[in-house]
């Protein structure tokens, strides 16, 4: 059975995508820019903000679907800018100290919003 959630994004019905996708014990989140409830980009200039709304857009996608934080297998972090990388990381700790998903970190040259300096993307599996 597959399950989706949206985050409302009105990119979703244009790309043909959305948020989050579970099928069986697998989900999986879309890249996940820092978008806030009112649309607006979240923390212009700042990194550890737009980390932690990318990771709060991404957990709450995943708890849609019953699929805990706990379960997540994997995270990928994109930014903008490498230098930000400690910033960032910090943040994801927040979230998944105790978990320990395996992370990868890269840069890109930008995202589709200049004012992104931040994108993740998130593996889960239920046992």
């Amino acid at each position: 059975m597959r399950q989706s959630a949206s985050s409302g994004s009105p990119l979703e019905p244009i790309i043909g995508m959305t948020r989050a996708v579970r099928i069986g014990n697998i989900a999986a989140v879309a890249g996940t820019a820092p978008i806030g409830v009112d649309r607006k980009t979240v923390g212009i200039g700042e990194p550890a903000a737009q980390m932690r709304r990318c990771l709060e857009i991404s957990r709450d996608a995943l708890a849609t679907l019953g699929v805990p934080l706990e379960n997540v297998i994997r995270t990928r972090i994109i930014l903008t800018n490498i230098d930000d990388w400690e910033a960032v990381i910090k943040v994801h700790g927040e979230f998944f100290s105790s978990i320990k998903p395996v992370t990868t970190v890269m840069a890109v040259s930008r995202f589709i919003n200049p004012e992104w300096l931040v994108e993740t993307e998130v593996d889960a599996v239920l046992e």
